[in-house]
């Protein structure tokens, strides 16, 4: 039964590690990264510490220690919020000023605040207890990983199976924990791990036809969502939730679409969702009865979320209600809440200070993808220093980014200094001009070290030791966060969400379908400048990426015309936005038309 109409998605890898302990008893859910298992492992002793937990360490001698360290944690975190929940029911049954603070943190909506409401004056302690004992239960405790970051691993130099692999090793994790809850892939598709999924009974349907362990699946458009829903219906897997994340106008790495914009895909998503759900539970039934599982009687819930670049509470409720989902991510403004995540101060005050010119999308990650970032992070500042003492590239020590083989047997991490020390040699080898080499280099050595970077907040934050990790900060921030100022308490950032207060002082704050839109027209534009001499088929994608962009802002236009749901001032700075956007896009078009003839001229 849900309280809030909001979640707190997966940041980084250590900002959300701990986010369940710090609000789920509050029935607030959000997601752990099972990215670090180092980390994890960390953050267990240390909260097995603080809550008198037994704890014996899990080293990387021990065989499956990945898998294990993750298990481990994860159970503990779910002992901790179990034993937190207990505690703050008694509370709010006994303690009428609990109870208040309680019910002042709920949305209007919510049908436990409107029982609560009606009783709390004349109910005995309890009647109250028995009423939240029926209508609260605490925020989901999910978690999250990249399935592309799969690597291989070793033992006394062999080749582990598998099922060995990161991706592998961290489902595993999950799946023979205690939680009850969901995992969310993310970063496209791996045909290998959704099949290893298929060996664990959680996450099956039981007699009730429910299963314990649910898949959330991160998507950018409704194709995608198609094709992966598929691929999991006939391997008797069900999509509990498809979670649609902006493909630009978020937090962490960004994954450009090909032009397509989030209300237009949440548009598509809301007008097929039942008949996806209906296509895909055919599927899914069959492949359960093959496989001699239970079916269930009644076609399976399958909600709708979204998450990337909301700022307003006037957009929250826009999109719930236009596309009726069933949640809504609220990332990086959480950054400015160090109740809900690990994190120092120092990156706060970074963050609460960065204006619209120092959020930017980066090239700094070693996954090869677009990584959002603000300026003055200092991981990449120590980084920079590096280069110019002449010592570019880092010690690879957690080694979860290796996917490079162009000088090695075994894949290394580009952001390592092996790499770079090796691909600085061969483009000196080269003896190209000065601009095109100072270019190269640049490409070379922006390259971070963010396996580190992205936990030392979270370490600094609980005043652990970072010798191993440097101490150095990554941070992921999503753009939407230059227009929020300052540190908010969890009341505060839960307030705004639900219009009770505003912490925007922004006075030029564009729309967030509008922000996105000028992100893609940025993001083909540097595109435009980076590739020199286009094939064919990269000047078709151009098109086709700019031709999604018009249907897109037509689209905005007829949202904006017809107004429901916006107030008057979001209605006529918004249409301004578009018409400026237009033009823009007018001229990128006759951009792409003189690269195309020029690219023929040279034919």
């Amino acid at each position: 039964m849900q309280l809030h109409s909001f979640h707190i998605p997966v940041m980084g890898i250590g900002y959300t590690i701990d986010t369940p302990v710090r609000v789920a008893h509050l029935g607030i859910s959000s997601a752990i990264s099972l990215v670090d298992d180092m980390l994890t492992e960390r953050m267990r002793e240390f909260y097995a510490s603080k809550y008198n937990l037994p704890f014996t360490g899990i080293t990387n001698k021990m065989e499956d220690f990945r898998a294990k360290r993750i298990t481990a944690y994860l159970n503990v975190v779910n002992t901790i919020v179990n034993q937190k929940f207990k505690e703050f029911k008694s509370n709010l049954a006994h303690k009428r000023e609990e109870l208040n603070k309680f019910l002042e943190l709920l949305p209007d909506t919510a049908e436990l605040k409107h029982r609560l409401s009606e009783i709390m004056d004349s109910a005995s302690a309890s009647h109250i207890q028995e009423v939240i004992e029926k209508h609260f239960q605490p925020g989901t405790i999910d978690v999250n990983i990249m399935t592309k970051l799969d690597k291989e691993n070793y033992m006394d130099g062999e080749k582990l199976p598998t099922e060995y692999n990161d991706a592998h090793a961290s489902l595993r994790g999950f799946a023979n924990s205690d939680l009850q809850s969901s995992i969310v892939l993310s970063a496209g598709m791996n045909a290998r791990l959704y099949t290893y999924m298929e060996q664990f009974d959680d996450f099956y349907p039981n007699a009730e036809g429910l299963s314990k362990k649910n898949i959330i699946l991160k998507v950018s458009d409704y194709r995608s969502a198609i094709v992966q829903g598929k691929i999991f219906a006939k391997k008797g897997l069900w999509i509990s939730e498809f979670r649609v994340e902006s493909g630009l106008n978020c937090g962490g790495h960004a994954f450009a679409t090909q032009g397509f914009l989030m209300g237009p895909i949440l548009e598509e998503f809301s007008k097929n969702k039942e008949q996806l759900k209906q296509e895909l539970f055919e599927i899914y039934t069959k492949a359960l009865e093959a496989k001699n599982k239970t079916v269930p009687s009644a076609i399976r819930e399958m909600r709708l979320t979204a998450q990337g670049g909301l700022g307003t509470a006037e957009e929250h409720q826009f999109l719930t209600q236009h596309y009726q989902l069933d949640s809504i991510g609220w990332g990086s403004p959480f950054l400015l809440v160090p109740e809900a995540v690990s994190i120092d101060t120092a990156t706060i005050d970074l963050l609460a200070k960065g204006g619209e010119e120092d959020y930017f999308l980066s090239h700094v990650s070693p996954v090869g993808v677009r990584f959002n970032n603000i300026k003055g992070a200092s991981r990449d500042l120590e980084q920079q220093e590096k280069v110019k003492a002449g010592k570019p590239g880092a010690a690879c020590t957690k080694k979860f980014i290796l996917l490079n083989k162009e000088f090695t047997d075994r894949p290394i991490c580009v952001a390592s200094r092996q790499y770079q020390k090796i691909k600085i040699e061969e483009l000196e080898a080269k003896n190209l001009p000065p601009e095109q080499h100072e270019k190269a280099f640049q490409q070379i050595t922006v390259k971070s070290c963010i396996c580190n970077g992205l936990g030392v907040a979270t370490l600094n934050a609980h005043g652990m030791d970072t010798k191993k990790e440097g101490t150095g900060v990554s941070v992921c921030p999503g753009p939407n966060l230059a227009y929020f100022t300052r540190q908010a308490s969890l009341k505060e950032m839960v307030d705004h969400i639900n219009g009770r207060t505003n912490l925007i002082t922004h006075p030029a704050r564009p729309n967030l379908f509008v922000k996105e839109l000028t992100m893609y027209q940025d993001y083909i534009d540097e595109e435009f400048e980076e590739l020199a001499t286009p094939d064919n088929r990269q000047l078709k994608s151009w098109n086709d990426f700019l031709n999604n962009l018009q249907d897109g802002i037509q689209y905005y236009h007829e949202m904006f015309t017809k107004g429901a749901g916006w107030s008057d001032e979001t209605i006529a700075k918004t249409r301004d936005l578009l018409k400026k956007c237009q033009t823009r896009l007018d001229q990128l078009s006759a951009k792409h038309l003189n690269i195309k003839e020029q690219a023929l001229s040279k034919a």
